[in-house]
């Protein structure tokens, strides 16, 4: 069991398979992109696997993401869900994605055992796709996440960053699109993670922001805490159902005294919060030849020391040491 001080049991794993990323999206790196992680420093598909089986089978770990940067880019991506499938017992297991390879890959991680998908989309509009991203691959990401819907990888959620004076006027058209469509979208506040340090509080989005210009067209009737339970997102009924829209506010509503998260790096390393600034080294102990149950034992002494919140609601909060697409979103 990961359990820390203050009594919170992870239960959800995050595992990053790559830093790298063909999107350069502005609240998460510069347009030149970043220095990428070499690749004897990247777990191996192996080793992967291995984390993920000593996770669930000595530690409780119940839920696997496959995040990145983007993990479509790994190339054993399929055989890594496979094997990851078959341990027992069986974790649920998802995937963040920008969407794009998604058009080409769904069924075939449907088929490997992937349950669901969440597909990064900001914008209903290409042009404004293009200046987030600096990528023109709006109409990839929109087949891509039909793609996920048509085979079998639901609910999809769609993960969407609102960004003052670009997208921060399409709330209600997103919202309008997504139950016409069937997917569960879910706004996240920016939060201070992008690699050049631009990140300010003053002038972000918030929830009560989002929630209020959501409200202009649609009736939204809370869920509840009871519903939420450690889920990172509050979620309304939208007109009263069976729709339902979520917002993932980090930085105006922390939720860390919920939280049930553990996350490996794609170089190998325990972070206990999205947002530390230390990390555990895991693949230094996979490759000195130690046993499951000494990296188990390293992982639980990480975890017992994670803090209490984030950090995020001190005015002198320091940015992380490395970027979103290193760490896993």
């Amino acid at each position: 069991m990961l359990i820390d001080t203050y009594g919170r049991v992870a239960t959800d794993l995050r595992v990053s398979l790559t830093d790298r990323c063909n999107l350069r999206c502005s609240y998460c790196m510069p347009e030149e992109g970043l220095q990428w992680l070499s690749k004897s420093t990247l777990l191996t598909d192996d080793e992967i696997v291995r984390l993920v089986r000593i996770a669930v089978t000595l530690l409780g770990i119940t839920e696997v993401r496959f995040t990145g940067g983007e993990p479509l880019l790994r190339p054993g991506l399929v055989g890594i869900v496979e094997r990851c499938a078959a341990l027992e017992p069986r974790p649920k297991l998802s995937l963040t994605t920008n969407g794009i390879g998604l058009k080409r890959t769904a069924t075939a991680l449907r088929a490997a055992g992937l349950d669901r998908v969440n597909v990064s989309l900001d914008t209903l509009r290409p042009d404004v796709f293009k200046t987030l991203t600096r990528r023109d691959r709006h109409h990839d990401v929109v087949e891509g996440l039909e793609a996920a819907r048509d085979a079998g990888l639901t609910p999809v959620k769609v993960n969407t960053v609102l960004m003052p004076g670009l997208n921060d006027d399409e709330a209600p058209d997103l919202l309008a699109w997504a139950v016409e469509h069937a997917y569960e979208l879910r706004f996240i506040e920016q939060m201070p993670l992008d690699a050049q340090h631009g990140w300010k509080r003053d002038g972000m989005i918030t929830a009560g922001d989002i929630l209020q210009s959501l409200r202009t067209r649609f009736e939204l009737t809370p869920e509840g805490d009871q519903a939420r339970g450690s889920a990172p997102a509050e979620r309304w009924l939208v007109d009263g159902g069976p729709h339902r829209v979520g917002v993932i506010a980090s930085v105006t509503r922390p939720f860390c005294s919920a939280c049930d998260r553990t996350r490996l790096t794609a170089d190998g390393q325990v972070r206990t919060c999205l947002f530390a600034r230390e990390e555990t080294d895991l693949r230094g102990a996979l490759r000195s030849g130690a046993p499951d149950e000494e990296v188990a034992r390293i992982w639980k002494l990480a975890m017992w020391g994670k803090k209490a919140g984030s950090g995020l609601d001190d005015p002198e909060f320091l940015q992380p040491q490395r970027p979103m697409s290193a760490i896993g979103g």
